[in-house]
C-alpha cells in the first residue's frame, strides 16, 4: 500500500495523453537500467535496493549511538554541509516540527547543525546557545576536507577539549565517514572517535537513509525502522513497470514533457511550514542530479501562504516557463477551531465552523485553480499524513523520479562535476596547498571582476 497519491489533473490542459504514452518506452529503458544498476553512474545506485538490504548490525550500532548522545548530552551539534545536514533537518522538521529545540521536554537532546557555512558570526551565535550544556558532536565528511565541516569541526572540538579534557572530548565525537580512507578516518582511528559509515555506493544527496540522516533522526526519538520500512514500501511500489499505478513514473513523464514545452523552472511547494526543508532537501537532490551539460530543470521551492505574499505575483503573471509540483498533506497532526467572537470587526464570521485546516486546504485549492487558469501546469503529491512511513516513501519517490528524469535527459543523476569549479577557485585564492599554479591567475581575475 502507498502513502504517496501523485495527482496530475492539474497539467491536463498542459499535456495530451498521447505524449505519456510516447514517452513510455523510455521511461521503461530508464527504470531498468536504475534497477538492473547498468546505467550511468550505477557505481552510486547502491540507494535503490537499500533500505530493504539495511544491515541489521548496523541499525543496532545506529540506535546504541543514539542512546548513548541521549543519555550523555543536552545538546547534539550535526557537522555537516549538503547531504550531510540537509536529510536529517528535513526529517527533524518533518517528523517533530521546526520549532523542535523549543518544544521539548526535560530529559530530550536538542539538535543543532553547523558546517553548513563559512560564517564566524553564525558559528559564534550557535557556541552561545550551546553555552554551559552538555553536548556532543557528530561530524560528517567522506573526505575529512570538505572545507565548511572541517573547519567547524575544529572549533568544536576545542570546544569539546577545553571543557572535558582531551579524552572526554574523544568520548563525545562520533564521526560518520569513509570505512577505509580519508582524513577523517584517519583521525578518527588514531584518536578513538565512534564512528560510523558512509557507504562508497551512495552519493551524498542520496545519503538521509544512511547513517548520515538516520542517527539524528534516532537521537531525535524518530523510530528509523519505521522510517526504513516505508523507502522500502517505496522500492516495492516504484520497482512496477505499470505507467498508470507507478507513482515516480508519472512524476518523471510529468517533468520532462513539461521542460520540452518550455516550463524550465520547478517550484516545489507545500502548505506546511513543517515541510520547508524538505524543500531544501530536495532542491539539491533535483539541481545536483539534473543541473549538467546545460540541461535540466531549475528547482526552486515556496512555502504557501507566505511566498503568496512575496513572490506570488510572479507566479501568477509573470514569465509562463514555470510550474509547481505541490506536496499535500491531507491529515495534519493537530487542527485549530477559527474562534468564535460577539462582533465581526476583522471579517472573518465566515469561518466560524471551520477549522484553520479547512481554511488552509481551501486555500490551497483556490491556488491551485488560479495558478492554472494563470498558464503554471500544476501537480500535486499528496500525502495522508506525516509519519516515518510516509517519510521514507517520499524521500525514496522523489529520489526514484530523479534518477529516472535524469536519464531521460540522457544525464549521470549521480555526479557533480559542476561543483569542483568553485571549490578550485576558493582554494586558489586561500592558497591551498597543491594549488600554487592557480593561485596567481585567479587573484588577477579577482581584479577584474
Amino acid at each position: 500500500m502507498t502513502a504517496i497519491q501523485f495527482d496530475s489533473h492539474g497539467v491536463k490542459t498542459f499535456i495530451k495523453e498521447h505524449e505519456y504514452e510516447e514517452l513510455k518506452p523510455q521511461l521503461a529503458m530508464a527504470q531498468k537500467l536504475l534497477f538492473e544498476k547498468k546505467g550511468a553512474g550505477s557505481d552510486y545506485t547502491d540507494w535503490v535496493n537499500w533500505a530493504s538490504n539495511f544491515d541489521q548490525q548496523e541499525l543496532q550500532e545506529i540506535q546504541r549511538l543514539a542512546k548513548k548522545v541521549q543519555q550523555q548530552s543536552k545538546v547534539l551539534v550535526v557537522i555537516g554541509i549538503g547531504g550531510s545536514y540537509l536529510g536529517a533537518k528535513m526529517a527533524l522538521d518533518f517528523m517533530k516540527s521546526p520549532w523542535y529545540n523549543d518544544l521539548l521536554e526535560d530529559g530530550q537532546t536538542k539538535i543543532y547543525f553547523a558546517g553548513n557555512n563559512l560564517s564566524a558570526m553564525a558559528l559564534q551565535q550557535l557556541l552561545r546557545v550551546i553555552g554551559d550544556q552538555d553536548f556532543s558532536v557528530n561530524v560528517i565528511s567522506k573526505s575529512g576536507q570538505t572545507t565548511e565541516a572541517a573547519l567547524s569541526f575544529r572549533f568544536f572540538k576545542q570546544a569539546l577539549e577545553e571543557r572535558y579534557g582531551r579524552e572526554g572530548a574523544v568520548d563525545r565525537i562520533i564521526a560518520t565517514t569513509d570505512q577505509k580512507k580519508g582524513t577523517l578516518r584517519e583521525e578518527a582511528d588514531t584518536a578513538g572517535y565512534e564512528t560510523l559509515v558512509v557507504p562508497d555506493g551512495i552519493g551524498g544527496r542520496f545519503s538521509v537513509l544512511t547513517a548520515v540522516g538516520l542517527l539524528p533522526m534516532a537521537v531525535a526519538g524518530i523510530d528509523i525502522e519505521k522510517v526504513l520500512a516505508g523507502a522500502a514500501a517505496g522500492e516495492e511500489n516504484y520497482r512496477s513497470a505499470n505507467f498508470s499505478s507507478n507513482a515516480a513514473l508519472q512524476y518523471a513523464a510529468s517533468r520532462r514533457i513539461l521542460y520540452d514545452k518550455g516550463y524550465t523552472t520547478e517550484i516545489l511547494a507545500s502548505w506546511e511550514p513543517s515541510l520547508q526543508y524538505f524543500a531544501e532537501w530536495w532542491k539539491q537532490l533535483m539541481g545536483e542530479s539534473e543541473g549538467k551539460n546545460l540541461k535540466g530543470i531549475y528547482p526552486s521551492s515556496a512555502n504557501y501562504s507566505t511566498d503568496l505574499h512575496s513572490f506570488g505575483q510572479y507566479i501568477q503573471e509573470g514569465r509562463r516557463d514555470l510550474f509547481e509540483t505541490v506536496v499535500r498533506v491531507d491529515e495534519v497532526a493537530s487542527d485549530l477551531d477559527v474562534p468564535k467572537t460577539p462582533e465581526n470587526s476583522d471579517g472573518l464570521a465566515y469561518l466560524e465552523g471551520k477549522t484553520l485546516d479547512q481554511v488552509n486546504q481551501t486555500a490551497a485549492d483556490g491556488v491551485a485553480i488560479a495558478h492554472i487558469d494563470g498558464g503554471v501546469p500544476n501537480l500535486a503529491v499528496r500525502i495522508a499524513k506525516q509519519d516515518e512511513r510516509t517519510l521514507g516513501e517520499l524521500i525514496y519517490f522523489f529520489e526514484m523520479s530523479v534518477a529516472i528524469s535524469a536519464y531521460l535527459f540522457g544525464i549521470n543523476p549521480f555526479n557533480q562535476p559542476g561543483v569542483e569549479a568553485y571549490k578550485t577557485a576558493m582554494f586558489a585564492l586561500l592558497e591551498k596547498p597543491g594549488y600554487e599554479s592557480e593561485s596567481q591567475l585567479y587573484k588577477e581575475r579577482l581584479k577584474n571582476i
